[in-house]
């Protein structure tokens, strides 16, 4: 039965166990939800954690490490010794063996991998060969597949009689495969149970719809929504059976990416990060974004330097100078957001620069009039200066238009000359909004400050 805790309970018994009696570890852990070992393994140190891992059983070892980020789970298993870090990664899926060694350093990984059996240790190395977000990368290699002329009840023996360890394995269809191993079809392995002992597996199977085991993430993702099946095999280019892609794991890569581009726009630049790992590792993720945008944002104020004799003769202007950039900026991320969604889907392409320049513009002239309209009443209302609204009106107005311009076709810029959009396209959008928002606004006040 789980064990019913405290929020900070499981954190501290795993300490005392781990000081008093380390045997005792993998038995507790046991007991504990999954959700409540995560948690509690986060509230231990460096050192404690390596502990807890040495102490445990490399099954349950394993499944902690399943529960965590691959790179989180990388930085754990490269501080164990080869061995214990080696029984880990073998007593994982096949599929998440690669992906954590993915994220291990290169010498670490060859140590784990010499330590491993050689099997395994080939069967790694081969799925390392394909890129995480391709069919290669995301297919699992535990499922059914049997030769041509198999009669259904080997095919149910096998199934029921222990010989194999079939507790990882997908087990909704068997696949069969011709002599030189090219998918021939599948078959529903509920009909096996239902048909005549003797007939073979190939009589009751259909055409199977295969993935390239090079197809990218997006595309695997439209051929399993075209087919509404919850996974589909993996073949080479002539065919051979590979493995099998499943729904739930191209969900689970479709959030990963959406999560790494969340955190990458919002200045967390060297992948994953949490409140457990070193403070120099973290500080160093935040620093190079951070030290950057002080550089981007002494540029920007520049511009106010520039104008200073105008704000000192319209210090109102101040008030509204953060609230053109902000609104223009708001505006900017929504066009970033649909390009880099585009980009994702395929939708858009580094050529299309111009066209989506063109739909955003017009996007931009719609929104920036009623915004701009929106400030200009609330400027003529405060201050009662028509000219004072008209100025701050029009500035918001045409620098919706850049921000949106620039939202939308930067990231398209961005990928061709191979730069990372997730990352580069926040710090330019806001550079350049804020500069030309302060410009805009002051410049404009310039020419009508007779009338402020």
């Amino acid at each position: 039965m789980p064990v019913e805790t405290t929020q900070n309970e499981p954190a501290e018994r795993i300490k005392h166990l781990i000081a008093a009696d380390p045997g005792a570890v993998d038995a507790y852990l046991n007991r504990l939800p999954g959700t409540d070992v995560v948690r509690a393994m986060f509230r231990l140190d460096e050192d404690e954690r390596n502990a807890v891992l040495l102490a445990l059983a490399p099954s349950t070892a394993a499944e902690f490490i399943e529960d965590v980020p691959d790179e989180v789970a990388a930085d754990l298993i490269e501080a164990l010794p080869a061995a214990q870090a080696a029984s880990i990664v073998t007593a994982l899926p096949r599929h998440e063996r690669a992906d954590v060694l993915a994220e291990v350093e290169d010498a670490d990984r060859h140590r784990i991998l010499g330590a491993m059996p050689p099997a395994s240790a080939a069967d790694a190395r081969e799925l390392l060969t394909y890129p995480a977000e391709s069919a290669g990368g995301l297919m699992v290699r535990e499922f059914l597949a049997f030769p041509a002329g198999t009669a259904a009840r080997t095919v149910l023996e096998e199934l029921t009689s222990g010989t194999r360890n079939l507790s990882r394995h997908l087990l909704q269809h068997a696949y069969v495969v011709a002599p030189d191993g090219r998918l021939a079809g599948v078959a529903l392995t509920k009909e096996l149970v239902g048909s005549a002992p003797s007939e073979r597996i190939e009589r009751l199977a259909r055409r199977a719809t295969a993935i390239n085991v090079d197809a990218d993430l997006s595309t695997v993702d439209a051929c399993l929504a075209e087919s509404e099946a919850l996974s589909l095999p993996v073949t080479d280019d002539v065919g051979r059976l590979l493995g099998v892609v499943e729904r739930e794991h191209v969900d689970d890569a479709l959030t990963e990416r959406a999560t790494d581009d969340h955190l990458k726009s919002h200045g967390i630049v060297g992948g994953e990060e949490l409140r457990g790992m070193p403070l120099g590792e973290r500080a160093r993720k935040r620093l190079s974004w951070l030290s950057i945008n002080i550089v981007l944002n002494m540029i920007s104020v520049s511009v106010i330097a520039a104008f200073e004799e105008t704000l000192a003769a319209a210090i109102a202007l101040a008030v509204f100078l953060p609230i053109v950039s902000d609104m223009s900026g708001c505006s900017g991320n929504q066009a970033v957001a649909v390009s880099m969604r585009e980009l994702a889907l395929g939708i858009a392409a580094p050529r299309d620069a111009l066209r989506v320049w063109w739909q955003e513009a017009k996007v931009g002239m719609l929104n920036g009039l009623a915004l701009g309209a929106l400030l200009g009443i609330a400027a003529w209302a405060w201050k009662g200066n028509p000219v004072l609204a008209a100025v701050v009106a029009a500035a918001l107005a045409l620098n919706t238009v850049v921000a949106v311009s620039i939202g939308g076709t930067v990231p398209l810029l961005l990928r061709r000359i191979g730069a990372d959009p997730a990352i580069a396209s926040g710090p330019v959008l806001t550079t350049v909004t804020d500069m030309c928002g302060f410009f805009l606004v002051l410049g404009l006040a310039t020419l009508a400050l007779a009338w402020l």
